[in-house]
């Protein structure tokens, strides 16, 4: 069953000029994606991707940042070229089980300078 959703959008830019600061860099992602990103040929949409995905995810849960981390909130790929996958940690991880949410589905996409991510968190698995 859905029981919340989120969305948000961001420009690339932004990113790309706050990402000049390596203290940025390791409050806002994890170790994974850090490495995910900046080994693309221009990591800066991969990370306004990410940054997107995991506000989204956070309005999803109905927290935003209170009681979370955005390391809290983890988004790669469960596989080599495969779509993304939310893993929630510490205050996200939490706020979901207290809510019996079990998963949350994430889409992300930019173009145009934009980076944007909609998720939705789901009580129970559909696993059929």
């Amino acid at each position: 069953m859905l029981t919340g959703i989120g969305t948000d959008i961001i420009e690339i830019q932004r990113v790309a000029d706050a990402a000049a600061n390596p203290r940025f860099l390791e409050r806002v992602y994890t170790a994974g994606e850090r490495d995910y990103c900046m080994r693309r040929k221009n990591p800066y949409p991969c990370l306004a991707a990410r940054f997107a995905a995991k506000e989204a995810v956070l309005k999803a849960l109905g927290t935003g940042l209170a009681g979370c981390r955005f390391t809290d909130v983890e988004v790669l790929p469960e596989f080599v070229g495969g779509p993304p996958a939310v893993k929630l940690y510490g205050g996200a991880l939490k706020a979901a089980e207290k809510q019996g949410i079990q998963q949350v589905l994430i889409s992300i996409s930019h173009d145009g300078g934009r980076a944007l991510a909609f998720a939705a968190a789901v009580k129970g698995r559909d696993d059929t």
